[in-house]
């Protein structure tokens, strides 16, 4: 296993991170104290998490449960200080997280207090904004993306906002570091220009999508990462199950992502099947598991700070965690760009 800083500062981390959102739908509280057992064992040390979660699906029922069941395990255990631990303030859209308003420096203030509380812990190390308020292209919003009609003196003001709250939450000693999630180049780079001038917090992470089937970051989110060290944390690396070859039967396996979401988020459509047969039989014929060779393909990108697993049974689990050990040929690379520049954009 690989350890990696987040951005400039000094939390060292795993190049496997240990995503949580499915513990309280489709994982009970006792496999998700397994799973972060059998990670913590295995070198994993970097655990993500949100408010949100759990997903698959979302609800008012289950909202925040996740961190909850990570709060017990810290307790159960008292391995709090063996982990590096990151959540998220959720945006607006869900009336029962603060009546689905936006994000505001008020909104950050009672996440992160909330967070703390149910996590049964003093300090958050990476505290991550979900989504930014203006809306964005990912989760397939790509197709009709609209920049246009955003206000620009409102964003700022808004990141301006965001900054100094998460500089007091670090002044109180509640979190070390910011990150942000489904986030834009020019939207990053307005935060870390802002952090310069004001003395305010710096960006350390940004979590978005990136996975064989969804390369948006390989363009100018890269540059970005690569002169102002702001790491990639790639969520759905399998591209939500898809890249393990599970689904290129047409059936959807009881108790999947897909059995449950349907297209699992946009995911599971037409376009996406000739490409992951591509990958799915390259695999087979390097003798390689299919999700290994999708997670060790984003653990060869050079922004790429963490990729973000998740499971929902414990052979899964392995098979993910085991991707690190998993060194990619060149002659496998290139087999990979050559599926690439045939399905550039199949999700």
């Amino acid at each position: 296993m690989k350890f990696k800083k987040l951005g400039r500062t000094d939390i060292s981390v795993s190049e496997i991170c240990l995503g949580t959102m499915t513990w309280g739908s489709q994982n009970s509280e006792a496999e998700a104290f397994e799973q972060m057992d059998y990670a913590l064992d295995h070198q994993v040390n970097f655990f993500d998490t949100a408010e949100l979660y759990p997903t698959t699906p979302l609800s008012a029922e289950t909202y925040a449960d996740t961190e909850r069941m990570i709060g017990n395990w810290f307790e159960k255990t008292g391995k709090r200080d063996k982990v590096v631990l990151a959540t998220k303030v959720a945006g607006a859209g869900r009336p029962y997280i603060r009546g689905g308003a936006p994000i505001t420096a008020q909104a950050i203030q009672d996440a992160v207090d909330a967070s703390l509380q149910r996590l049964k812990t003093d300090y958050i190390d990476l505290y991550q904004i979900h989504w930014p308020n203006r809306g964005s292209y990912h989760f397939r919003a790509n197709w009709g993306y609209d920049p246009f009609k955003q206000d620009k003196s409102q964003t700022l003001g808004e990141i301006e906002e965001k900054l100094d709250v998460l500089d007091a939450c670090v002044k109180a000693g509640k979190i070390r570091a910011i990150g942000l999630s489904n986030e834009t180049t020019w939207g990053t780079q307005k935060f870390l220009s802002l952090a310069e001038e004001k003395g305010l917090p710096r960006v350390a992470t940004i979590q978005n999508e990136y996975s064989l089937l969804c390369r948006h970051f390989d363009l100018d989110l890269a540059e970005l990462s690569h002169h102002e060290d702001v790491g990639l944390l790639a969520y759905s690396p399998l591209a939500g199950g898809i890249l393990s070859g599970k689904y290129l039967s047409g059936e959807k396996p009881v108790g999947s992502r897909g059995a449950i979401n349907g297209d699992i988020g946009g995911r599971l459509v037409q376009h996406q099947q000739a490409a992951t047969q591509a990958y799915v039989d390259l695999a087979a014929r390097h003798g390689i598991d299919p999700s290994q060779l999708a997670l060790a393909f984003c653990l060869t990108r050079p922004f790429m700070a963490a990729a973000i697993i998740g499971a929902t049974s414990m052979e899964q689990l392995k098979i993910n965690i085991g991707a690190a050990d998993v060194k990619l040929t060149d002659e496998i690379l290139r087999e990979i760009n050559k599926i690439h520049r045939q399905y550039p954009m199949p999700i």
